[in-house]
């Protein structure tokens, strides 16, 4: 074969591809290529993330109550402690002075009043010998009176008798009175004995108050003071009057932020699960016990009520997580102050029609309509005339793209939907739409000018790698 016919075959064969290559280019010019999906049934969980930290449901700052200098620290830093355990003293040596002369003055209260007793013995028993006496005068001055009005004795004898039974008679009361005044005395010093007995009562407390004991079994978290520093009773907080932060452990909670906008889903009661970043690959599971009704502003984490500016910012809401039951090996691995994730269940909805999120659009269904009648119409005829009326503001609806086939031709139309519980990365449709429809889902840049109508082409050979956002 010469050179030249094989140049001819050569140019024909090129020719025969042009001619393809522009035919199949011809044919598919004005058709858009579209990622698709399916309508489908499935189990619909709608979650609400927030951030936070992990907080033990009780903890305490347990404060200096005495002044002076700290001699022991019992404890450090991760220690678990037990109720009524030893954390640390102070210097004592003023308190047990104070104890030990109340103490002696109690004694010395003591002994008083028993010698004050003893005294009301003896009072007790010269009234009797008294008494005896009297009795004795009294005969004696009765015998006396007898004999004198019988002229028997002389006057001066009969006065002699009866002086003695007026002086025993007086020594009688006398005794009766210095009874009273015993016990009198003893009263007196037995109130002293009690009062000196309360006074110790505040001098134990005071000298108990130089040690601190563990309110409860928990964890040291906070140890900001040492050995030989002194310490002050002051406010709650304020340097030198905090000697230590204790964490009840056997309740956790995760306190986190949510954002306002999903904070009218979160109630009482959900179900979340709790992951912490220094434990990878772990899942705790909890529940929402507290729901705060305050915002917080999202810079500062104040709250919008104590807030005194009035810049316009990003609001959170503090939730807090109870996590459930945990084991002790889990306890051990959880520290106040660990940053947590959490995500809330808020809605649960089994076998229900989904799609994804993104296939949503924005349109006016009057407007999308009109497009689709008009399809395949000649230009002119698919043009309206200027009108000399406003036209009215559209609505727009969200809805759907749904592959139609007709005369082999597949076309995207608009259908409206409505819509009900979000998920991560589906939706659940209520109306206008049935398991297996084929829909448009992609990509973003098309979904945005997409019209009814449109002839389009299945292109699901990329994956839509950062196209989840709904268009409109």
């Amino acid at each position: 074969m010469s050179t030249k016919k094989i140049v001819i075959i050569v140019v024909i064969v090129l020719a025969v591809a042009a001619v393809t290559v522009l035919t199949i280019l011809h044919a598919q010019a004005g058709i858009t290529k579209v990622a698709t999906g399916k309508v489908m049934r499935q189990n619909l969980v709608a979650t609400v993330s927030g951030t936070g930290q992990i907080k033990p449901k009780t903890y305490v700052n347990v404060g200096a109550t005495s002044f002076g200098r700290i001699t022991h620290l019992y404890v450090k830093e991760g220690d678990h402690v037990k109720k009524g355990a030893t954390l640390a003293k102070v210097e004592s040596v003023q308190p047990e002075a104070t104890v030990a002369a109340q103490q002696a003055n109690i004694a010395s209260s003591r002994t008083d009043i028993t010698s004050y007793s003893a005294a009301e013995t003896t009072a007790n028993a010269n009234i009797t010998q008294a008494r005896a006496d009297l009795e004795q005068k009294k005969l004696d001055y009765d015998r006396a009176q007898a004999l004198y009005s019988a002229q028997l004795i002389a006057k001066q004898d009969y006065d002699a008798k009866k002086a003695a039974y007026d002086v025993s008679a007086a020594t009688v009361e006398q005794r009766v009175a210095a009874l009273a005044q015993a016990k009198a005395q003893t009263g007196s010093q037995r109130a002293r004995l009690d009062q000196a007995m309360a006074s110790q009562r505040a001098n134990f407390d005071a000298l108990d108050k130089t040690v601190s004991r563990a309110p409860f079994n928990g964890l040291v978290t906070n140890v900001p003071v040492r050995e030989g520093e002194t310490v002050v009773v002051g406010i709650q907080n304020s340097e030198g009057s905090t000697l230590m932060t204790l964490a009840d452990m056997s309740v956790i909670t995760a306190e986190i932020k949510v954002d306002e906008t999903d904070i009218v889903n979160i109630t009482l009661g959900q179900s979340a699960d709790v992951t912490v970043d220094a434990l990878p690959g772990r899942i705790f599971k909890g529940h929402v016990t507290e729901v705060g009704d305050q915002a917080l502003l999202r810079t500062t984490g104040i709250a919008t009520s104590q807030s005194t500016t009035g810049t316009e910012e990003a609001k959170d809401f503090k939730v807090v997580v109870t996590l459930d039951q945990l084991s002790a090996e889990k306890l051990d691995d959880l520290r106040p102050g660990l940053s947590t994730t959490a995500k809330i269940t808020v809605a649960e909805k089994p076998n229900t029609v989904t799609i994804p999120i993104q296939a949503l659009v924005q349109r006016d269904p009057a407007m999308e309509k009109a497009l689709a009648d008009h399809q395949g119409k000649p230009a002119a005829s698919a043009s309206a005339a200027p009108s000399d009326t406003t036209p009215a503001k559209p609505q727009p609806a969200q809805g759907v793209y749904v592959l139609t086939s007709a005369g082999g031709k597949l076309r995207a139309n608009f259908v409206p939907v409505t819509t009900g519980v979000t998920g991560a990365t589906d939706i659940e449709v209520d109306s206008g739409l049935k398991p297996g429809d084929e829909i448009v889902i992609g990509r973003y840049q098309i979904l945005r000018s997409l019209k009814s109508g449109t002839l389009v082409k299945r292109d699901n050979s990329t994956p839509l790698a950062s196209d989840t956002s709904s268009s409109s």
